[in-house]
C-alpha cells in the first residue's frame, strides 16, 4: 500500500494514542517503539479527509431550462388520498416530440432525486433534503415524453380504508391502481414494487439486476438495488421499461444491461393482442415452494393457481416444478440486507461505482438520539442488527454472497426447461395496518409477506406482479382485496416474462376473473366501494375523479 501524505497540519486533532485505541476492540496494538509513525500517518489521513471535504462535489447537471419544475408545493389536505400518498406536487413537462410515453403522467416514489424538489424519505427523523441532480429514470421518462406530477409516500391500499398498501413504493401503486397517475417509478429491495402492486391491484415489475440504472436513487444494500415501473397494464409497464433501461454510464449496477443492446419491450409484446394461441410453445411452471408455505392464505393459492391454468388456453403448457433453494432466499436477504442495510444507514456504505448522494448524507448525519428515536421501528432493527451481526459474526456477508450465487444457479437451471415460473406474488391480500404501539405489534400484520419476492432480490432474477383476482382479507373475510400472480423469468429474459403477463391481461379480465365469488362476497365488496368513495368525498360532496373510478369499478363491476 502507498502512502502519498505524511505531512499534518497545525490544527490536526489527531492525538498521541489515538492509533492505539482504535485498535483496542479488536484486542489488537501496535509496537510501542512505533507509536510516533502510526500517529504521524494517522494524522495525515485526517488531513486529507478534510482536503476531500473540501473540493467541490461533483454531480450530473439537471436541464432545468429544458424540464422546469412548475408549481412545487407540499400537498394541501384536501389534494391528499389513500392516507397521505403525496410528498410533493409539481409538474415537469416532458419532451413531447418523443411519442414512447408522450403525455404520460408519472409519479416518482419519495427517495428518487429530482432537482430542487425536497425530500422526506418517509420519515421525519430528520429536515426534509434537496438533491441537485435529476435520477437517471427522471431524465429518460422526460425524455421519452412523459410529464412527472410528484412524489409519493407511504400510503394505504385504494380499495380500503385501514389496510396496507404495502411496501415503500405503496404511495406511487395506489396513485396507479387509482387512476390518478398513468404510471409510477418505484424501487425494490425486497419486494417494494411487486408487493405493493399485488396489494392495490396494478402491474409492477422488477427488473434484471442492473437493467435500470440506480443513479440519483438512495440506496440500501446495492446488489439487492432494483427501480422500475408501476402501471395498470403490462403493455403501459413495458413501454415505461423500454424508456428507463440501459447503461447511463454512471452506476455500476447497470455495466450488464450494456450488453444486451436495444430492448424493445414493447414491440415485443405489441403484436401478441391478435393471436389465438400467443403463448404456444412457452413451458411455465408453478413454483411449488411458491405455493406451498404455510403462510400462503389458501383462497390466494387457489385464485393463483386458477389464473395459471388459464395460460394453458393460451397454448403454454403448465406445471409444477421444485426448487427447494427458493426457501432460503428469505435467510440470505436478511443477513445481506441488514449489515449492508446499517452500514448504509450509519453512512459507511462503500465499494461500488456510482453517483453518492452527498446532501441526503449530510442532512441526517450524524444521527442523534432524537433523530433516531423519530426513526420507523424496521429502521431501527435494522441498525441493531446490522451492527450485531458485524461485530459478532464477521465474513458472514461475504458468505451470503456466495450462498446468494447458488440460489440464482438453482434457478437458472429451472430456466433451463422453463420459459417462466408463476407463483402468488404475496402469501395474501392487503392485511391491516399494524399498531405502533410496539415494534413487533408494527411488524406483526406482515410478516412473511415477501417470501416470494425478496428472494428474487438476492438471484436478481426479473420478476413481475400482476393481478389476476380478489381474496378475502385475513382479518375480515367479508372484505375481498385483489391477488397478484408473480411471473419470474431468467436473467435478462423480461421479454418471455412480458410476453406472458400480457397474453393474461389481454384475454381475461382480473376483475371479473374469480368465477367463485359469491352474491354475498361481490355485494359485500361493493358496499365497501361505495363506502370508500363518500370517505373520499371532499366538502362540498363531490369525489375527485380517481374515486369515481373506483367506485364504479368496484360496485359496478363486481356487484353486476
Amino acid at each position: 500500500m502507498s502512502v502519498f501524505f505524511k505531512e499534518v497540519g497545525e490544527a490536526n486533532p489527531v492525538k498521541k494514542g489515538d492509533a492505539e485505541d482504535l485498535l483496542k476492540d479488536l484486542g489488537v496494538k501496535v509496537d510501542p517503539k512505533d507509536s510516533d509513525d502510526y500517529h504521524q500517518l494517522l494524522a495525515a489521513v485526517h488531513d486529507c479527509a478534510e482536503q476531500l471535504l473540501e473540493l467541490p462535489d461533483y454531480q450530473p447537471v439537471a436541464d432545468l431550462k429544458k424540464y422546469p419544475r412548475e408549481n412545487l408545493h407540499v400537498p394541501a389536505e384536501f389534494e391528499q388520498v389513500y392516507g397521505h400518498a403525496w410528498a410533493h406536487k409539481f409538474l415537469i413537462k416532458g419532451d413531447q416530440s418523443n411519442k414512447l410515453l408522450s403525455g404520460k403522467s408519472v409519479c416518482l416514489k419519495d427517495c428518487i432525486a429530482v432537482a430542487g424538489v425536497p425530500q422526506f424519505f418517509g420519515s421525519d427523523a430528520f429536515p426534509a433534503w434537496t438533491p441537485s441532480t435529476d435520477a437517471t429514470v427522471v431524465t429518460r421518462v422526460l425524455d421519452a415524453g412523459a410529464n412527472i406530477h410528484g412524489t409519493a409516500a407511504p400510503s394505504r391500499t385504494p380499495y380500503k380504508e385501514g389496510y396496507s398498501a404495502g411496501g415503500s413504493t405503496s404511495g406511487g401503486a395506489a396513485l396507479v391502481a387509482g387512476g390518478l397517475m398513468d404510471l409510477a417509478i418505484g424501487t425494490d429491495q425486497g419486494g417494494s414494487i411487486r408487493v405493493p402492486s399485488s396489494l392495490c391491484g396494478c402491474v409492477g415489475i422488477k427488473p434484471t439486476h442492473g437493467l435500470v440504472p440506480y443513479t440519483g436513487v438512495t440506496s440500501g444494500d446495492a446488489v439487492d438495488d432494483h427501480a422500475g415501473p408501476l402501471a395498470r397494464t403490462v403493455l403501459e409497464a413495458a413501454a415505461c421499461l423500454d424508456a428507463i433501461a440501459g447503461y447511463d454510464d454512471i452506476d455500476d449496477r447497470s455495466l450488464g444491461s450494456a450488453a444486451h443492446g436495444s430492448f424493445q419491450f414493447l414491440e415485443s409484446i405489441q403484436s401478441m393482442d391478435s393471436a389465438q394461441q400467443p403463448l404456444s410453445g412457452l413451458r411455465i411452471g408453478l413454483l411449488a415452494e411458491g405455493f406451498d408455505q404455510s403462510v400462503v392464505q389458501a383462497r390466494v393459492k387457489e385464485t393463483v393457481l386458477g389464473a395459471a391454468r388459464k395460460l394453458e388456453h393460451l397454448g403454454a403448457s403448465v406445471e409444477e416444478v421444485s426448487v427447494p433453494e427458493h426457501l432460503e432466499g428469505p435467510l440470505i436477504w436478511t443477513i445481506q440486507q441488514r449489515i449492508s442495510g446499517a452500514a448504509g444507514i450509519l453512512g459507511q456504505a462503500h465499494g461500488r461505482r456510482g453517483l453518492a448522494l452527498t446532501e441526503f448524507e449530510q442532512a441526517r448525519l450524524p444521527w442523534t438520539a432524537d433523530n433516531f428515536d423519530k426513526l420507523f421501528p424496521s429502521t431501527k432493527n435494522t441498525v441493531i442488527n446490522g451492527i450485531y451481526l458485524a461485530k459478532n459474526f464477521p465474513g458472514l456477508y461475504g458468505k451470503s454472497i456466495n450462498m446468494a450465487r447458488r440460489i440464482r444457479d438453482a434457478f437458472q437451471k429451472a430456466f433451463e426447461q422453463y420459459d417462466v415460473l408463476v407463483m402468488p406474488t404475496t402469501p395474501y391480500v392487503a392485511p391491516r395496518h399494524g399498531s405502533r404501539e410496539s415494534p413487533r405489534s408494527c411488524f406483526e400484520p406482515s410478516i412473511g409477506l415477501t417470501s416470494n419476492t425478496a428472494v428474487f432480490n438476492v438471484t436478481g432474477h426479473p420478476a413481475m406482479s400482476i393481478p389476476v383476482g380478489f381474496a378475502p382479507a385475513k382479518e375480515d373475510a367479508g372484505v375481498l382485496l385483489p391477488v397478484g400472480m408473480q411471473i419470474v423469468g431468467g436473467l435478462w429474459q423480461e421479454k418471455k416474462m412480458l410476453k406472458v403477463g400480457r397474453a393474461w391481461e389481454s384475454n381475461f379480465d382480473w376483475k371479473d376473473a374469480d368465477s367463485s365469488l359469491s352474491p354475498s362476497q361481490a355485494t359485500v365488496l361493493a358496499n365497501e366501494g361505495r363506502q370508500w368513495a363518500d370517505m373520499n368525498s371532499n366538502a362540498n360532496g363531490k369525489r375527485p375523479l380517481e374515486v369515481d373510478i373506483i367506485a364504479r369499478e368496484v360496485a359496478g363491476v363486481l356487484a353486476a
